[in-house]
């Protein structure tokens, strides 16, 4: 069965926080879009890595642009495979800002580790990683 990104992520079940952040974002109906996206996605894990009241500050109306912000930046446009991935690449997200590649010590984007890569969806695809990036402020 074909699936979008946002129910690629439902079905995976390690990504709850995520989708309710986007779900918070209004960010749904542009993850379940046409595309293509690549998606940087953070586990439950890597939210719950944040300081202590970081995400339910977050996920408050009146930081909507935060969070909007913080979430784009997982996002760059076209699908991105692994194999696509150079070392030192720059990648502009959706949010506007650049993401660096590092494939030294195995794939990285920024200093979050890519733990599970092309995990396809009808509309793009997600790279799983283990620590929420955050743009430049």
């Amino acid at each position: 069965m074909a699936a979008d990104i946002v129910d690629t992520a439902k079905s995976a079940g390690s990504f709850n926080t995520l989708l309710a952040a986007a779900t918070a974002a209004g960010l749904v109906d542009t993850l379940k879009g046409p595309g293509p996206l690549t998606v940087f996605a953070p586990t439950d894990e890597a939210f719950a890595a944040l300081p202590a009241g970081t995400v339910d500050d977050l996920l408050k109306p009146e930081n909507k642009a935060s969070l909007v912000k913080i979430l784009t930046y997982h996002v760059v446009p076209g699908s991105v495979m692994a194999a696509d991935l150079k070392d030192g690449m720059m990648a502009k997200t959706v949010e506007g800002s650049d993401v660096t590649i590092d494939l030294d010590m195995g794939p990285m984007v920024n200093d979050a580790k890519i733990i599970s890569a092309d995990v396809k969806a009808d509309n793009g695809v997600i790279h799983v990683i283990d620590k929420v990036i955050m743009p430049p402020m």
